[in-house]
C-alpha cells in the first residue's frame, strides 16, 4: 500500500488488517509492538474504564515515554479502532446451532451483550460508521447470513441487524451503569417506605402494587433481556413471513 493510499483510509483501518503504515520514527528501535500496545490498552480499560484510554497512560503502563507510543499508532483515534477490534474478538459461530434463524439471531445478540459484560467500556466507544475491520465485519456477516438465509433481502437484514445491535448496546450500557451505581436500589425497604404512600397519593396504583410486591426493581435480569429480545425477534418474524409469502407470487408474475 502506498503512503497516498494509506492517508486516504480511516485511522486504524490498515493496521487492523495487518498492513504496515508509516508512523513517527523516533531514533531507537521499537521495544514494543502494535499488538502489545493494544493489549495494554484493553487491560487498562478493563481495570479503569474508557477514560483511562489516553496515550500517556498507556505509554506509562508499558514503560514508554509519552511520545514513544507514536512509533506504533499515529493517534488516539487509531488506537481506539484497534482496541475495539481486539475487545470484540471472534464472532460467534452461528452455523453450529439448530439452523433456525431466530435461535441464531438470539445467540448473536446475547454474544454481543456478553462482550459488553466482559468489556463494559465498549459501551463508551464512539460508533464511527459501518464496520470495516476484520472482527467486526465477521460479526456483521454472521448475522446477515442468518437473516438473508431466512428470506430477507440484504438491506432488510442489515436494518434488522442494526436493531439487534442497538438492543445489545442498550442492555450492555444499562448493566454497566447499574453495576457502577452507588445509589440505593429502588427495591430497598427505605425507598419502598418512602415512595409507597406518595405513589398511592398520586394514583399510581400499578407502580405501587409492583413496589409492594418487590416487582419494581432496577436490576436487568435475564428474564428482562429475554422479554425484550423476543419482542424484537417477533417483529423480524413478521417481516420474514411476509417475504416468504411474497416470493411465490413474484415468481408467478
Amino acid at each position: 500500500m502506498s503512503v497516498t493510499e494509506d492517508s486516504e483510509l480511516p485511522p486504524g483501518l490498515a493496521l487492523a488488517w495487518g498492513v504496515p503504515v508509516k508512523t513517527t520514527k523516533l531514533g531507537r528501535k521499537p521495544s514494543q509492538s502494535v499488538e502489545q500496545i493494544v493489549r495494554a490498552a484493553v487491560e487498562l480499560a478493563d481495570a479503569d474504564g474508557f477514560e483511562a484510554l489516553s496515550m500517556p497512560r498507556i505509554a506509562q503502563r508499558l514503560g514508554l515515554t509519552a511520545n514513544a507510543i507514536y512509533r506504533y499508532v499515529r493517534s488516539r483515534d487509531e488506537l481506539l479502532v484497534l482496541v475495539a477490534e481486539a475487545a470484540w474478538g471472534t464472532a460467534p459461530d452461528l452455523a453450529s446451532g439448530s439452523g433456525d434463524w431466530r435461535e441464531a439471531a438470539n445467540r448473536w445478540t446475547r454474544a454481543m451483550i456478553d462482550r459488553f459484560d466482559v468489556h463494559p467500556w465498549l459501551c463508551d466507544l464512539p460508533v464511527r460508521g459501518a464496520p470495516v475491520t476484520p472482527n467486526l465485519l465477521d460479526w456483521t456477516e454472521a448475522i446477515l447470513e442468518v437473516l438473508t438465509g431466512a428470506g430477507l433481502t440484504p438491506t432488510e437484514a442489515l436494518s434488522c441487524a442494526f436493531v439487534l445491535d442497538g438492543y445489545a448496546r442498550q442492555i450492555g450500557g444499562m448493566r454497566r451503569d447499574l453495576r457502577s451505581s452507588t445509589a440505593t436500589p429502588a427495591q430497598s425497604d427505605a425507598v419502598a417506605r418512602f415512595l409507597l404512600p406518595r405513589l398511592r397519593e398520586r394514583g399510581h396504583s400499578v407502580l405501587a402494587s409492583m413496589m409492594d410486591g418487590d416487582d419494581y426493581t432496577d436490576d436487568v435480569v435475564d428474564d428482562d433481556v429475554t422479554f425484550g429480545l423476543d419482542r424484537i425477534l417477533d417483529g423480524i418474524a413478521v417481516l420474514v413471513t411476509a417475504e416468504r409469502g411474497a416470493k411465490p407470487a413474484e415468481q408467478g408474475d
